[in-house]
């Protein structure tokens, strides 16, 4: 099945940068994201067959902050679901290249229903990225 055969929708997503060159480095090169079309101020990313665009803007928000599992989670963020072995694979790959971490990989929930892997880090504008992977797929939504 490909992307575009995938019962899930794909999502559109844009953020805020203000170093494309920067923006290019780190999603293309540590991330590891494909690149698609771009301008002057804008370049896309194949973000897993999703639509991801980073666009120049030099001006910031101001950054929030949520208590989560006893961290303080960066507010807002994005990122995806990855299985347990991917999310392992992406965070060596993250480690490797010097990655720094708003919050290093751990199980957030050990033992709970919810039960995942998570890591933060920012993108080289600030925009706060998370990755996961849930012990059990299916609890991706449990309440």
């Amino acid at each position: 099945m490909t992307v575009l055969d995938s019962p899930i929708p794909r999502f559109h997503l844009a953020v805020p940068v203000d170093d494309l060159a920067a923006a290019r480095r780190f999603y293309g090169d540590v991330l590891g994201l494909e690149q698609g079309r771009s301008a002057d101020t804008w370049v896309e990313w194949n973000l897993h067959g999703h639509q991801f665009v980073t666009h120049l803007a030099p001006e910031r928000a101001q950054r929030l902050h949520n208590p989560v599992d006893g961290h303080d989670v960066p507010v807002p963020h994005f990122g995806l679901v990855l299985t347990v072995e991917a999310f392992q694979e992406f965070a060596e790959r993250l480690r490797a290249a010097g990655t720094e971490f708003v919050i290093e990989p751990y199980v957030r929930f050990a033992g709970q229903k919810g039960e995942q892997w998570t890591m933060f880090l920012l993108d080289p504008a600030g925009n706060a990225l998370e990755f996961k992977a849930f012990a059990d797929d299916s609890q991706v939504f449990a309440a």
